[in-house]
């Protein structure tokens, strides 16, 4: 196996490398503009593929930036999922070391959590669910209750009477 190694300067002089099978972070951040973009418009791997004459798995592999999509795939994949070629760039390079001026108190440790959240099915699924809420009451209790569904520990669970009354 033949060792490679590839760089891209961004604006911020951060420098992207890959040596060996390690896939490069511009890849991976395509394929995950790729499988967010399926994903909102409702697409299975399986039919993005024969759309593209392709199989369900090399569709993973794009996904994963496990291989790199070349320009004419990306040409083709922009016309099936109805975005401009630029759109899978989008944020590539938000992960840079922040400037003080425009991030404040940046995490990205956090934002790549949230990020993650949001490109899984459950993320989306649950984002367009709550975007379908019209009544900001109901929106706001929802808030409320997965607030403190996310606080609630197993062992309090069963000290609090009264919580199987409520729900049933």
């Amino acid at each position: 196996m033949v060792e490679s190694s590839v760089s891209i300067l961004a604006d911020s002089d951060e420098i992207y490398e890959t040596a060996g099978r390690k896939p490069n972070p511009v890849d991976i951040h395509v394929g995950s503009r790729v499988r967010y973009r399926r994903m909102i418009v409702g697409m299975s791997q399986e039919k993005l593929g024969e759309k593209m004459n392709l199989t369900f798995q090399q569709i993973q592999k794009y996904e994963k930036g496990t291989n790199r999509i070349g320009a004419s795939r990306l040409f083709q994949l922009s016309k099936i999922l109805e975005v401009p070629v630029g759109y899978f760039f989008e944020d590539a390079f938000a992960h840079s070391a922040p400037s003080s001026a425009s991030h404040g108190l940046h995490e990205p440790e956090q934002e790549g959590f949230l990020l993650d959240f949001l490109n899984s099915r459950e993320g989306l699924e649950l984002n367009k669910a709550f975007a379908k809420i019209q009544d900001p009451k109901v929106r706001r209790r929802v808030i409320d209750l997965v607030r403190a569904l996310s606080e609630e520990k197993p062992e309090a669970k069963e000290s609090q009477p009264g919580i199987a009354n409520d729900l049933g």
